[in-house]
């Protein structure tokens, strides 16, 4: 990332993983209650910031599917300008690398990277708390990305709990295929009863079992992602033979953990060439984590 007094340029919004995915059940809001430990990965979109002075928030660049008055991006900026009540304006141009509909919260991600490079970039020194309040109205992930940290999720995915996770290599393929959320949360035939587990649980599983994450619980969508798509079902299989591996979010894609890059690079050389994969590190902290206290 570069800066100078008006602008933020190279910041990064990184990509989540859900290293398991549970639906406990479905709140009297019609929100399902969820259980997951979200994992940050040093790869996602780009976005690059400019201070105005006349307050007008412009997105500069085009995203075919999203009118710039229904971006994520967009909105948190108008949201944040409006709770602080500051002058200032930006233009944000968007280096987007995250497919949609691909499980990554790249949406989310960039709405949060926003929520945090403007409160630098405008001077404002809020606090991640307030942020966190604030990035709800935006969507249910994006409070964990303005959290910044890898976290136990509870709730909607508004309840964080930071876990501290080992150093991984992953290698994620993503399916042709656009997964709508809505659609699959809305299913009849999902699952939405699955026991209630401890964060202790998964932290002492993942230490001890070489397996990890596939030995730890599941994703409750996965199996119904997999039956409407037949794309995600057959990177499914095409890992069985390689190394455990599961479904991100409400799909479409798929990942796997190496203990090494040279390990998820072997195992990547062996995809079929038309399938769009990419090998990345996990993070500890979002890069933007300093610009809230």
């Amino acid at each position: 990332m570069s800066a100078s007094a008006d602008s933020l340029r190279n910041c990064l919004a990184p990509a989540k993983l859900n290293l398991f995915l549970h639906i406990t059940g479905r709140r009297p809001d019609g929100y399902h209650a969820l259980q997951t430990v979200f994992q940050l990965l040093d790869w996602g979109d780009l976005l690059h910031f400019t201070r105005c002075d006349d307050g007008v928030i412009l997105r500069k660049t085009d995203i075919a599917g999203v009118p710039e008055s229904d971006d994520l991006v967009v909105r948190a900026a108008r949201l944040l300008q409006q709770h602080a009540g500051t002058q200032y304006g930006v233009e944000i141009e968007i280096d987007k690398r995250l497919p949609m509909g691909a499980g990554f919260g790249g949406g989310s991600s960039d709405a949060a990277t926003t929520l945090l490079a403007l409160n630098r970039l405008w001077g404002l020194a809020l606090s991640r708390e307030i942020l966190q309040n604030l990035s709800l109205q935006l969507g249910v992930d994006v409070p964990f990305f303005v959290f910044g940290q890898n976290a136990f999720a509870e709730g909607v995915g508004e309840s964080l709990e930071a876990v501290k996770l080992p150093q991984r290599f992953f290698l994620v393929v993503n399916p042709a295929v656009h997964v709508p959320t809505a659609a699959i949360f809305s299913e009849k035939s999902l699952t939405r009863d699955t026991k209630i587990v401890r964060m202790t649980d998964f932290i002492e599983q993942q230490r001890s079992d070489k397996n990890w994450p596939d030995s730890f619980g599941r994703n409750d969508m996965q199996a119904l992602v997999a039956e409407k798509y037949a794309e995600v079902a057959q990177v499914i299989e095409w890992f069985s033979n390689l190394a455990p591996a599961r479904m991100t979010g409400s799909g479409a894609s798929v990942f796997a953990a190496f203990q090494s890059k040279a390990e998820a690079e072997m195992a990547q050389a062996k995809l079929p060439a038309s399938w769009k994969s990419v090998v990345t590190a996990s993070l500890n902290l979002h890069p933007l984590f300093a610009f809230a206290s």
